[in-house]
């Protein structure tokens, strides 16, 4: 009896034709029951986190202006939105919207330090004692499957300075972990990889950074003998610096053999100016967080949209993006007559953003079905309006296969912290704990959103 056997594609599998060759898209002919290294037998369990500064637009909802309030009416299932967040009409199914929670220790903060906290829920409130922020959590127990442990991105590049970060990400010891901005060295650094037709040059790179880090770790341990106790913190916080580097090169090392999927990169933007296009310098970003999902580079991504307080790049995006006369901090503090439209049209046009890269996400593919149903993406500021630093307006999308609910609006109370919210994505992502920073044990409410995961 002769069987049949289906088709099948090779992953690596090309167009010709003209002198000219173009990468195919992941199809179900490529899919093979063997497990070759490098390649996963589960689908990854991702985490995204973005952020967008200085509290949002909340008129209220008996205003007249209610139109322009960020939060909807009513609750649960049934909930009205508001001209703010109708670009995820056609999205509803996919996504959650939280009201309520916030950091404790930050609830009495000027607005513009929150977003040093919103994804510590450390203290800054006296001396500067940040903690490990929640993507480097889970980048921690994740990063030996993943070429990187994270991708950290802002629209400014950089760390900033307390209450003016350009960074979500924070280390074990609270330090501010520098973020990266221009797309195309971004591009260059992460994505440009020849797996198993890398260059003799980039191994020889790869051992020239492993010896200079070996030298300077060895040297600096002398030193360290003769040091007073805050010139050996300082130095403490370089080796541990150092440590990260030297373990990001071995991981470059035992990946380097080991090809990226072939994606088309055709659609991307690496040369957009902020200045001129800030609408398509944040797809852009976006579009690359997308990329670095499908081509499994790493499960862990923050992305600071822009900054607080009219600082960097994004201040402008109202006057450059939408032709308002006044950037987004000079709107968030405005009491003149119609200022609740101004600032309800950026909300809307941030909104739309995200909205565009849960679609993104929603229809990309790779072997294990569509990137939205295997990442969680949480969207939102840590302020309300005029940086009251308190109900963080939130979005959470996407996670279908890791237990997550959505299509409901959840309004929670100031008992309930956000860093419980934290816990129940990292349950759902694999990153088995039952405490992160100030959570508690009461997780009520919870249920609505995440399918009773337990650690």
């Amino acid at each position: 009896m002769n069987t049949i056997r289906p088709f099948r594609l090779q992953r690596r599998s090309f167009l010709k034709g003209l002198g000219v060759a173009a990468c195919l898209p992941y199809m179900e002919c490529m899919a093979d029951n063997k497990v070759n290294v490098g390649q996963r037998s589960a689908p990854a369990k991702r985490l995204a986190y973005v952020y967008t500064p200085n509290g949002v637009a909340v008129p209220g909802l008996e205003s007249e202006h209610k139109e322009w309030n960020w939060f909807p009416s009513g609750e649960g299932k049934n909930y009205q939105s508001t001209q703010v967040l109708k670009s995820l009409s056609n999205l509803k199914d996919d996504v959650s919207i939280i009201g309520g929670l916030s950091h404790p220790k930050s609830r009495s903060l000027l607005g513009h330090i929150a977003g040093d906290t919103f994804l510590t829920g450390g203290d800054v409130r006296t001396d500067y004692n940040n903690s490990i922020s929640v993507d480097q959590f889970a980048a921690q127990i994740k990063k030996q499957s993943n070429r990187y442990p994270s991708l950290v991105l802002s629209a400014d590049g950089g760390i900033g300075f307390k209450s003016r970060v350009s960074t979500l990400s924070f280390d074990q010891g609270g330090t501010a972990i520098p973020s990266e901005h221009n797309h195309r060295n971004i591009f260059e650094r992460y994505f440009s990889l020849n797996g198993k037709n890398a260059s003799v040059e980039r191994r020889k790179s790869l051992a020239r950074q492993k010896k200079m880090v070996d030298l300077i770790l060895e040297d600096s341990k002398r030193l360290q003998q003769k040091l007073g106790v805050n010139d050996r913190h300082k130095l403490e916080e370089h080796l541990s610096s150092l440590s990260n580097l030297e373990e990001q090169i071995q991981r470059n090392e035992a990946w380097l053999d080991i090809p990226l999927k072939n994606v088309s990169t055709d659609h991307l933007d690496l040369l957009v100016d902020a200045k001129v296009d800030p609408q398509a310098y944040i797809r852009s970003m976006y579009d690359l967080i997308v990329l670095a999902f499908q081509l499994d580079l790493t499960e862990v991504v923050s992305y600071m949209v822009s900054r607080e307080d009219g600082m960097g790049l994004g201040d402008a995006y109202p006057i450059l993006g939408l032709g308002l006369k006044k950037g987004h901090h000079a709107i968030s503090h405005d009491k003149s007559e119609g200022h609740w439209k101004e600032w309800g049209q950026y909300d809307q046009w941030m909104v739309s953003h995200v909205a565009y890269f849960i679609d993104k996400m929603k229809n990309t593919h790779d072997e294990f079905g569509s990137l939205l149903d295997n990442t969680q993406i949480l969207y939102g500021s840590a302020c309300s309006t005029t940086h009251n630093a308190r109900n963080y307006p939130l979005i959470l999308a996407g996670g279908k296969n890791m237990g997550l609910r959505h299509g409901s609006y959840t309004k929670f109370t100031n008992d309930t912290p956000l860093s419980n919210l934290f816990v129940n994505q990292l349950r759902a992502a694999g990153v088995l704990t039952d405490k992160f920073s100030d959570s508690t044990e009461n997780m009520a409410g919870m249920e609505n959103l995440f399918n009773g995961i337990k650690a």
